[in-house]
């Protein structure tokens, strides 16, 4: 019989950490999971929900706190979904992250002996991200709230600071707030699909000093436009003002058509020396000194010596791409996003870089296609999936190709493990694996995996 019931109130010990960043402590040998608490913490724990072998609990008080316990520098950590291990230091985060690569190899891929590498951290695990998309909406007062959602859900935490964020967002949310209650601005209720303003997305440039407002409206048009741009232009660094319009009934961010209002519609910034036009609906890596790191290490796992024919799959607006060329024969791009391929050769042009071609398409379909007929081979196959990892049918034409190395670029272990394990059954090894922090105080980490062909028998 299950000793523990809802809203019963216990004292646990924290012994480990699950994969979202709760703490996991026993209760008589009961499983519980708890956020906002780290290995080491004695606690007080309200439980809220009870299966028969484990349940999940919300932290009432620490009795005792872990000696890796920090204060968080943002006093909504606790409430907001964007940071969930801020109360870690961040020297014990990167041993988290690391951890969890590595278990994810072990217990899903089956792998043993990894030659994983120290995790690459952040110098500075505040202010990096280059991308803020803020809901906007009302609480119960009626008030407007502007913030992030809570975890897991669509509920707004107003804030007025973001640690995580461009220290430029502050004055853009407090003015973008002003703007909203002294011209009556209704902000979108997502329950009755009514109002108008849905989102407000800030993108910045770190190197170029550069920032975007997109404002993302349920509706064809923002009233008040003259007073909207000259309160923006007004903010150091603005470049572009425009809309987004979504007017769907979806928890879909953007919707996929772009109104200028004000200057161009997209912003430059640069990784390392690759120069890139980042548009609203662009994909661009929110962490710019991370990634340039990260391609680094990529490059540098790739081995490329000049004669390399090189396939980036998933090459999204060419950013690893056009890394991969300064070193590289020739590197062919793919990705199924026709405007995504737009501004990778866009970017490939401001670059005055010639040794690049990008498809628009499946990749398991062209890269077959460019080998069969155009007898086009593939030295280095480079892949940088999303979350869900790669079509089994793109690991199969990887196979097929027999590339002599495969870079693996992954934003989930999990999802790598699984990977990993399919491609080494039969032609490949796992040469190198090489963790990176590319963002702080959240549970995701980034992973850069070498395969290499296996020798003949």
């Amino acid at each position: 019989m299950n000793m523990v019931k809802k809203n019963d109130q216990i004292v646990i010990e924290i012994e480990d950490i699950g994969t979202n960043g709760e703490g996991i402590g026993k209760y008589k040998g009961y499983t519980l999971f708890v956020n906002n608490t780290i290995i080491g913490d004695k606690a007080l724990v309200k439980v809220m929900k009870a299966g028969k072998s484990y349940g999940y609990a919300r932290l009432v008080e620490i009795i005792r706190p872990s000696e890796n316990r920090v204060i968080p520098r943002c006093p909504i950590a606790d409430k907001c979904g964007g940071c969930q291990i801020m109360h870690m230091d961040y020297s014990k985060q990167l041993v988290y992250k690391e951890d969890k690569v590595r278990n994810c190899l072990e217990r899903i891929g089956g792998f043993s002996n990894i030659p994983i590498e120290t995790i690459c951290g952040m110098d500075e695990p505040y202010y990096y991200r280059n991308k803020s998309q803020y809901p906007v909406g009302r609480n119960k007062e009626g008030n407007v709230i502007i913030g992030f959602y809570a975890g897991r859900t669509h509920s707004i935490i107003d804030t007025e600071h973001c640690y995580i964020g461009a220290e430029i967002n502050t004055p853009i949310i407090k003015f973008m707030r002003s703007f909203i209650e002294d011209y009556n601005i209704e902000p979108y209720n997502e329950e009755q699909h009514t109002g108008l303003l849905r989102h407000i997305l800030i993108r910045v440039g770190y190197t170029t000093g550069e920032v975007m407002v997109c404002l993302v409206i349920n509706g064809k048009d923002i009233p008040h436009k003259k007073e909207l741009i000259e309160g923006l232009i007004s903010i150091s660094g603005m470049k572009s003002i425009c809309l987004n319009i979504n007017t769907s009934k979806t928890n879909v961010i953007l919707g996929d058509r772009i109104v200028a209002l004000w200057g161009e519609p997209y912003i430059t910034d640069y990784i390392g020396s690759i120069k890139y036009q980042i548009s609203p609906l662009s994909f661009f890596q929110v962490n710019p000194i991370q990634t340039e790191k990260l391609y680094n290490i990529a490059l540098e796992f790739a081995d490329l010596h000049g004669n390399e024919i090189v396939w980036d799959l998933y090459c999204g607006i060419g950013t690893i791409s056009l890394f991969l060329a300064q070193k590289a024969k020739q590197v062919y791009g793919v990705e199924i996003i026709p405007q995504a391929i737009e501004d990778a050769k866009t970017n490939a042009q401001l670059n005055g870089i010639e040794n690049v071609e990008f498809y628009v398409g499946a990749a398991e379909e062209i890269l077959p296609k460019k080998h069969a007929e155009e007898n086009i081979r593939a030295d280095v196959i480079v892949v940088d999936p999303p979350r869900k990892g790669c079509d089994k049918s793109l690991l199969d034409t990887i196979l097929s190709i027999e590339p002599k190395r495969i870079v693996y670029v992954s934003c989930d272990p999990a999802t790598l493990a699984r990977d990993l394990k399919y491609l080494c059954e039969s032609m490949y090894e796992i040469k190198r694996v090489k963790p990176v922090d590319q963002f702080g105080h959240s549970v995701h980490v980034e992973t850069v995996c070498l395969l290499s062909r296996k020798a003949p028998v």
